[in-house]
């Protein structure tokens, strides 16, 4: 098998992760969180993002969760930044990397941003040019690679002309998000050939959901095709807003289990993780959905 030496895995539980949980999380809670991940290994921790509370309540603490956290050397917090007004505010918060986000599908755009394909980088052109001014990196991220749960089935090719168009507006990583996680291996290999033949290989990076229970298989198939870099929630935590039905992000502890058993470097440690997901899941009074986390969750109460 024809896998990468090691990975670079992008920990998202602590904004896409989340954003779609009903009940609050405190401030207290979510800076925890983020000390506990980066204290694990990870470099690079998805912090929060700089959208309208009405729209993700749950988000709507960023600035206070990004002047607490201990920020580690060498460890990003990225934030998403919507448009230009969240841009001030990740501005005003001292951040050093901050995410963008459109679709490859057009009912899925508008219903998320409330505007189309081509109207999301409009909004981006400020964003972007801001970004220089502070000298912060960008990391763009596309929904709906596979499938919309509005439009249905989405060509390779749409999601290649889009993560092109990020690429070539300056993100530095563009990451593909099976949101409503409906992709197989098949699907998944087909879609990053066809972006990979727009932008370079080593510039995507991977973002699946488990709601069918393919994400590792995912994994393991476009890791194949030179993919090294994916986005995985702490407990699996997450699911979309806007998508019924979809369930969180793969598991990072599944994720972990899976490089561990093969071989993969990748510089996390699987306990603290674990015991990291556990403190949040307590806090929002639910289980872990990983099945690692759930493994050694057992093994703990034994």
């Amino acid at each position: 098998m024809n896998h990468p030496k090691s990975v670079r895995l992008v920990e998202v539980g602590p904004r896409d992760g989340l954003q779609n949980e009903a009940k609050p999380v405190s401030v207290e809670a979510k800076v925890a969180l983020i000390d506990a991940l980066s204290a694990a290994g990870h470099s690079a921790v998805e912090a929060g993002s700089f959208v309208s509370p009405k729209w993700v309540p749950q988000m709507a603490n960023t600035d206070q969760v990004m002047a607490r956290i201990r920020r580690k050397q060498g460890v990003s917090y990225p934030v998403l930044v919507p448009n230009k007004q969240g841009m001030n505010g990740a501005v005003e918060a001292g951040v050093g990397e901050i995410a963008i986000f459109t679709a490859a599908s057009e009912a899925f755009c508008r219903k998320n941003t409330n505007c189309s394909i081509d109207e999301s980088f409009e909004r981006f052109a400020p964003v972007m040019e801001a970004a220089q001014k502070h000298g912060m990196k960008v990391r763009g991220y596309v929904s709906t690679v596979i499938a919309c749960p509005y439009d249905g089935k989405v060509s390779p090719a749409k999601v290649a002309e889009v993560s092109e168009r990020l690429f070539r507006m300056g993100c530095y990583e563009v990451s593909l998000g099976d949101t409503i996680g409906v992709g197989t291996p098949g699907d998944c290999v087909a879609m990053i050939d066809a972006v990979a033949g727009k932008m370079p290989r080593e510039k995507i990076a991977a973002h699946f959901h488990d709601t069918y229970g393919q994400s590792l298989a995912n994994i393991l198939a476009v890791m194949e095709r030179g993919i090294a870099v994916f986005d995985t929630a702490v407990a699996g935590l997450g699911g979309c807003p806007y998508a019924k039905g979809a369930s969180g992000n793969v598991g990072t502890e599944d994720v972990i289990y899976l490089m561990n058993g093969l071989g993969i470097s990748h510089g996390v440690d699987l306990d603290a993780i674990a015991k990291a997901g556990r403190a949040i899941c307590s806090a929002l009074g639910r289980e872990p959905a990983s099945k690692v986390a759930q493994a050694l969750k057992a093994k703990v109460a034994a």
